[in-house]
């Protein structure tokens, strides 16, 4: 898993939690790393685990709902470093239905060795899409917040119905529907 994604998860813990919630997750986990990150650094998924679950266990909050908000700061972070690629679309569905074949084919530009999932698409019309989610590591809720985030930043809203096609989330159907 690439650093940005946990040192921009840490950056969030620090400003939602405080610096101490930070060093309390980080000296809670049996860190490969020790806790230190660099952006363009690759690390193992397990650490990421660990820092989730450490938090969901001294906050009370599900890791499903920490992965939501942190989609939420990710996206924010993907807006400041990158707005060509947000100005490519002008609609949501459209962003969308691309991860695949546009937006992870410019993130493997910067991350060559990334291992982002895989967004097959099912259907797709003017006003709704219809996605399969296949990763090893189960973080749709991530996925999730971003599409929250993307209808969001065109100023539009949707509903989108998270179906697990394998218990452990690890493939999930995403059907969207534009409001």
């Amino acid at each position: 898993m690439k650093g940005i994604v946990f040192t921009e998860f840490l950056e969030l813990v620090e400003e939602k939690f405080g610096i101490e919630m930070v060093d309390k997750i980080i000296t809670s986990s049996d860190l490969e790393s020790n806790g230190v990150y660099t952006s363009i650094g690759t690390y193992s998924f397990s650490e990421m685990l660990q820092l989730l679950q450490h938090l969901s266990n001294n906050t009370g909050v599900s890791i499903d709902d920490l992965l939501l908000v942190y989609a939420e700061h990710f996206f924010s972070v993907i807006e400041k470093s990158y707005p060509g690629l947000l100005a490519t679309y002008k609609d949501p569905i459209e962003m969308i239905s691309s991860i695949e074949n546009h937006i992870h084919i410019e993130v493997r530009k910067i991350y060559p060795d990334a291992e982002l999932p895989v967004f097959i698409l099912e259907e797709k019309t003017k006003n709704s899409l219809t996605l399969i989610y296949k990763s090893s590591r189960a973080m749709h809720h991530f996925g999730l917040g971003l599409m929250n985030k993307t209808f969001e930043h065109f100023n539009s809203s949707a509903e989108i119905v998270l179906e697990k096609i394998k218990e452990d989330g690890t493939e999930v159907r995403f059907v969207i529907t534009k409001n």
